[in-house]
């Protein structure tokens, strides 16, 4: 489950980041499907993220889960910084808004669920 997990979250990832330079997804104010505030580096983020959960998947279930136990603690702590910063860039770079916020809490809670959450179970294999 957990290495198909990491595969499904690289195939969105890079789809998000694909689309974040894709004009009819973001118009000119930069709102990715117009929920979402995005920017360059913020898609690159994006598409980096997709190709390293690609190959943890690729590579199998361990890999797969230390990579959801890193980025859900990541996620987290984005998610905190989304919450001081707001609607603000954060740390200056990323574009960042209430919408993005709340998708990396939602992420951060399924990534760490993913690779804490499902280490016991047979489901990991």
């Amino acid at each position: 489950m957990v290495k198909s997990a990491a595969i499904l979250f690289g195939v969105v990832f890079l789809l998000i980041g694909i689309l974040g330079y894709v004009p009819a997804t973001t118009p000119a104010n930069g709102m990715l499907l117009r929920i979402f505030h995005v920017n360059t580096a913020h898609n690159i983020v994006h598409l980096a993220s997709g190709v390293v959960f690609l190959l943890c998947g690729i590579a199998g279930a361990g890999p797969s889960q230390t990579f959801f136990k890193i980025f859900g603690i990541i996620y987290g702590l984005v998610a905190v910084l989304g919450f001081y910063y707001g609607d603000n860039a954060l740390l200056g770079i990323v574009a960042n808004n209430t919408a993005d916020t709340w998708l990396h809490v939602v992420l951060a809670v399924v990534m760490l669920f993913l690779g804490f959450g499902a280490s016991g179970s047979k489901a990991a294999v």
